[in-house]
């Protein structure tokens, strides 16, 4: 009998040894190597496939210049106050609009998500506008607001927000039926209810949207600083333009990779980070039993 039992708690322990999150015996400095070195690889590849493009003589060098020449601008650009100022103005810009995506963009779901009559006359208007080109709508904005911030952050809104709503709306769908069921049986109701179990499970989906309309703020935010120019506000945009202008391609190119850098920082320090930190508590990260499943 001693020994079924003992045989019984074996058992019992190791079906409790499957749910255990296994712990990443990985060194920190090797696990930053790991994420950092396909990068590296990445951007070698690329300096090289430009750099073979330049040796064709596809173009001239004034138009197509060197990585070397471009990164030697890009170096001297940050050392100038001006750059870092034209970075602030551009980053409160996309800030501000963000931010106002997303009060509308949750505001907008959470109606839609809630109301059949509301889905049926606006679900197809939100999605239409998230595949509308943002650099469509600025005629409009220009005639309304005129050449100002607020036709900027008009866009920057109309961008984002779609994405957003629908991110919310398509993770509100998607909830299992049974975690509302037993939410329900717990004593979840109304605001208890989107705040323990609706808005938890739906935030996935949420995230996703979140990132996506960061995507489309960015991208219409680019578009409004090459159209809409402000004399007072000397934005990255205004600094493309200007590089154009003069035709100073090293300038152009440096600024060009200034906005692919801050679109790939943000989205891995801030949307990647909460992907990773959702993900670790649903124990969904890619190590143990998992990587081995892969």
């Amino acid at each position: 009998m001693a020994d079924d039992r003992n045989g019984l708690d074996a058992d019992l322990r190791g079906l409790d040894a499957l749910d255990t999150p296994m712990v990443d015996q990985v060194r920190p400095g090797q696990r930053v190597w790991s994420a950092v070195w396909p990068k590296l690889l990445a951007v070698a590849i690329v300096l090289a496939g430009w750099q073979v493009v330049v040796w064709s003589g596809w173009r001239e060098t004034y138009v197509i210049p060197p990585p070397a020449t471009v990164l030697a601008e890009l170096g001297d650009l940050v050392t100038t106050g001006r750059f870092w100022e034209a970075v602030s103005i551009t980053m409160q810009r996309v800030t501000l609009g963000f931010a106002v995506a997303i009060v509308v963009g949750v505001l907008v779901g959470v109606a839609v998500s809630q109301s059949s009559l509301l889905r049926r006359a606006i679900g197809s208007i939100i999605t239409g506008l998230q595949s509308m080109p943002s650099i469509a709508w600025f005629p409009f904005a220009i005639l309304v607001f005129g050449l100002s911030e607020a036709a900027i952050l008009f866009v920057i809104v109309l961008g984002a927000a779609p994405a957003i709503a629908n991110g919310l709306i398509s993770g509100v769908d998607h909830i299992p039926p049974i975690l509302l069921r037993a939410g329900k049986v717990l004593g979840a109701q109304g605001m208890a209810a989107w705040r323990h179990v609706v808005l938890p499970a739906a935030l996935p989906a949420f995230v996703s949207g979140l990132k996506q309309g960061w995507a489309f703020a960015w991208r219409s935010l680019m578009a409004g600083e090459l159209l809409v120019i402000i004399a007072s506000r000397p934005s990255i945009g205004v600094r493309l333009d200007t590089a154009r202008q003069l035709s100073d391609a090293s300038g152009l190119i440096a600024m060009m990779i200034v906005v692919l850098l801050i679109g790939i920082l943000v989205d891995a320090l801030i949307f990647g980070s909460v992907e990773r930190r959702i993900r670790r508590n649903r124990g969904l990260l890619a190590n143990g039993a998992v990587a081995a499943l892969r």
